[in-house]
């Protein structure tokens, strides 16, 4: 049986060439970047040149404005946290908008149980943030606003450069989960004014264990994990140079496959949305337009999400029906109730993520194999019969 993996939005696996780039460092160049041995200077080599290719992916004003993290989540608090805490005299509110990943709102929720005053920022039934209750919301108290790049359970776009001007009109500072974004469509931190910026090795085809977050030069953070003072002093322990060398090869090689990736992916896209949407009371979530080339979401009524993934995995097709961090808490999405959507109605949801071993003849088979599952199981739902 072929298998058909849709959902990229979880896991992805590491890119062959980044293998082969990155594994030297696995069985080689082993060394400590800290030593002064050549094999350390070896391997402090690896990290300044992934550090360069970060800076050049997101068009840093220089590389040592780059941070490399174990993953998405510790950069997220690492910018969050580190900013609330070194800049407390600056104000005590922080404030996100209401579709965060939940490696932003536990952050955040962590902060408001340690004194802090934290807002959420409504967005619409397309998952775009309320600009005006944004400019209600954010004061000069705000030390740090959180706004995704894209939502990856939706797609949704944020207008980034509108929401950089009402916070900075404010004093703040904004930082931007782009984990979803990154390599799908570009990022310019310069262009865009944005502050702090999370990615994440593995939604480049990186290796797993490797985060970066971009810091603008001038803003301070208090460190999260002290000790030898590596990256700047504001993530000590020893570098996982295979990872990180492997993350910066990565996002290299996103960046220059970018513009033809994405557009191919766009027209797959297109086509699945195009034949999901003919199955009856099946709707599209997020925005028609201003979604990311790879993703495509649907809510179908009188049906568990869980039970398509399930019937889907069987005829080797992987799909998701929400956040994979968030998948054991068996709780509805936050971000499907966010954008309006009944307790009944997000339940029934699917996300497909396309990626590189995406071919354009899996859409008819993916759109056949959907129909097939949402018919059988409103056959034996009594939610649908109720409709």
């Amino acid at each position: 049986m072929k298998r058909i993996f849709l959902d990229h939005q979880s896991s992805m696996p590491v890119d062959q060439r980044v293998f082969e780039f990155a594994v030297r460092y696995l069985k080689e160049d082993f060394g400590n970047p800290s030593s002064l041995h050549s094999a350390g200077l070896e391997a402090k080599k690896a990290i300044d040149e992934a550090r360069r290719k970060i800076a050049d992916f997101i068009n840093a004003p220089g590389e040592k404005s780059v941070i490399f993290t174990g993953g998405a989540t510790e950069a997220n608090n690492l910018a969050i946290k580190g900013t609330a805490y070194r800049n407390v005299a600056r104000g005590r509110r922080v404030a996100s908008s209401s579709i965060e990943h939940m490696s932003v709102l536990n952050p955040l929720k962590e902060l408001k149980k340690n004194g802090f005053e934290y807002d959420l920022v409504p967005v619409d039934s397309y998952g775009i943030v309320d600009l005006k209750k944004l400019e209600e919301v954010v004061t000069e108290e705000t030390v740090v606003t959180s706004v995704l790049y894209a939502n990856n359970e939706i797609g949704t776009i944020e207008p980034i450069r509108e929401i950089s001007g009402i916070v900075h009109g404010r004093g703040g500072y904004l930082h931007v989960d782009a984990t979803a974004a990154a390599g799908r469509i570009p990022l310019d931190v310069q262009a865009e004014g944005i502050d702090l910026l999370t990615l994440s090795s593995n939604d480049l085809y990186g290796p797993r264990g490797a985060g970066a977050l971009y810091v603008k030069p001038g803003l301070k953070l208090q460190p999260l994990l002290p000790g030898g003072g590596q990256e700047r002093g504001l993530r000590s322990g020893t570098e996982n140079i295979f990872a990180i060398a492997g993350m910066g090869e990565a996002a290299r090689l996103a960046g220059l496959e970018m513009e033809r990736e994405s557009a191919r992916l766009k027209k797959i896209r297109d086509a699945l949305i195009k034949g999901i949407l003919e199955v009856e009371e099946t709707f599209l979530t997020g925005h028609p337009e201003k979604r990311l080339p790879h993703h495509a979401s649907f809510r179908f009524t009188g049906i568990e999400g869980e039970g398509i993934l399930l019937l889907l995995d069987r005829q080797g097709i992987q799909v998701s029906t929400g956040s994979a961090c968030s998948s054991q808490t068996l709780e509805a999405s936050h971000v499907l109730l966010a954008i309006g959507l009944k307790h009944e109605e997000v339940h029934g949801s699917m996300v497909l993520t396309l990626g590189r071993s995406t071919k354009a003849e899996d859409a008819p088979v993916v759109i056949g194999a959907v129909k097939e599952t949402v018919t059988k199981l409103r056959e034996l739902s009594p939610l649908w019969k109720k409709h």
